[in-house]
């Protein structure tokens, strides 16, 4: 009876079904993990609760400068973990015009809050129609 309720044997496990259950739905999300929240022509970035989760412990995080020109899919920051270093492109083009200056003394906060105060910077979007190439949260969570 278990079997024939939980769906036994399973394709995934369970942890990775539950992690990709973290997949806001007022997001889009690029191919390489990054999220995007937009408000007007702004676009806060961060990286998605399924990345945090494979880096593991964030120890350090190098965010570009305030006032950057960033295209989309730049390599524009850099996250550190205990277990790798990996970059972090941007979703869209445009300047970066804020940064989460709480990542400096608290990088754990992209593992704990990867979709709230660990977000990375700001982009002030300077071609909106590149938002269209990136994932619905559907499509993301396919993607995971």
């Amino acid at each position: 009876m278990i079997k024939k309720i939980f769906n036994w044997p399973r394709k995934r496990s369970l942890a990775r079904e539950i992690m990709s259950m973290n997949v806001p739905a007022d997001l889009k999300y690029a191919k390489t993990h990054e999220w995007v929240r937009v408000s007007g022509d702004i676009a806060s970035i961060g990286i998605s609760d399924h990345a945090q989760h494979e880096l593991t412990d964030v120890v350090f995080v190098e965010l570009p400068a305030v006032g950057r020109k960033v295209q989309q899919g730049e390599a524009c920051a850099v996250v550190e973990s205990v277990k790798t270093a990996s970059d972090i492109y941007s979703p869209v083009s445009g300047e970066v015009v804020a940064i989460n200056p709480r990542l400096a003394d608290c990088p754990d906060l992209v593992n704990k809050q990867p979709y709230s105060d660990g977000w990375f910077f700001n982009v002030k979007i300077s071609n909106p129609s590149e938002l269209n190439e990136l994932l619905t949260p559907d499509a993301y969570a396919k993607l995971i």
